[in-house]
């Protein structure tokens, strides 16, 4: 083949590939601007959990109940939000100033990494905010690479532009983990305190977004003084929490 004719067929791929990447950019739009009206059914976390446990248990243990946004309580709102991401009423869906404190965080940890014998996969940077654990959660699978990173911030921005602040607050707290098999603000709510999300104390919902981070670890220890403690903090700042 000449030279040219490998340049064409390059030029081919290259065009094959940006229209294949735009059609898949269209998908997740339409997907999200349908989650406007409709309430997702399961995100892609969720469905790899249920395989997870599947394979690993033979059954599938599911606990999840969808309430609207009215429903769940503003205790719970507020402390997610002083958890998780305090300026997401401000944001247009990325803190650009807290990955680049993650970047940073996990460059020297990569460096310190180097210098002993043996040495740890690359890390990716944190800082998400909900907005981004949510486009995660609902669409990316759990590898952990720049490419995903970058589709995770795509995304983050088309949902703030299509859904809203309160229509994404709403998604994510019926839909993110909080314990194995266990789903949302409703079924976290009826599994740690025996009430409903509607009804859930300041105390009690500071202490469901302490677990957040880790909730398959914090579950075996829902009360532990560390989770206590933090929720302390937490319930401290959630008075200044603005809710969308």
């Amino acid at each position: 083949m000449t030279r040219r004719g490998r340049g064409g067929e390059l030029a081919r791929f290259a065009l094959l590939v940006l229209i294949c990447l735009i059609g898949l950019e269209l998908y997740f739009v339409v997907r999200i601007a349908a989650m406007r009206f409709v309430d997702p059914e399961s995100t892609t976390f969720q469905r790899s959990e249920a395989w997870r446990l599947a394979l690993d248990r033979g059954k599938v243990s599911w606990q999840q109940h969808w309430l609207d946004y009215d429903a769940i309580s503003p205790n719970l709102k507020r402390a997610v939000i002083a958890a998780e991401d305090a300026s997401f009423v401000e944001h247009s869906g990325v803190e650009w100033d807290a990955l680049e404190k993650a970047w940073d965080r996990n460059q020297r940890a990569e460096a310190a990494a180097e210098k002993r014998p043996a040495k740890r996969e690359p890390k990716v940077v944190g800082g998400s905010t909900i907005t981004q654990q949510l486009a995660k959660n609902l669409f990316l699978g759990g590898e952990r690479n720049f490419v995903r990173k970058g589709q995770e911030l795509a995304l983050a921005y088309a949902m703030e532009a299509l859904l809203g602040k309160r229509r994404i607050l709403e998604i994510y707290l019926n839909n993110v983990e909080w314990g194995e098999g266990v789903f949302g603000a409703d079924a976290a709510a009826r599994r740690y305190f025996h009430v409903g999300a509607g009804s859930l104390s300041a105390a009690q919902a500071a202490q469901l977004a302490v677990m957040l981070p880790a909730p398959k670890r914090f579950e075996k220890r829902p009360g532990s003084p560390y989770i206590v403690g933090r929720a302390g903090t937490i319930v401290a700042r959630m008075a200044s929490v603005e809710l969308p």
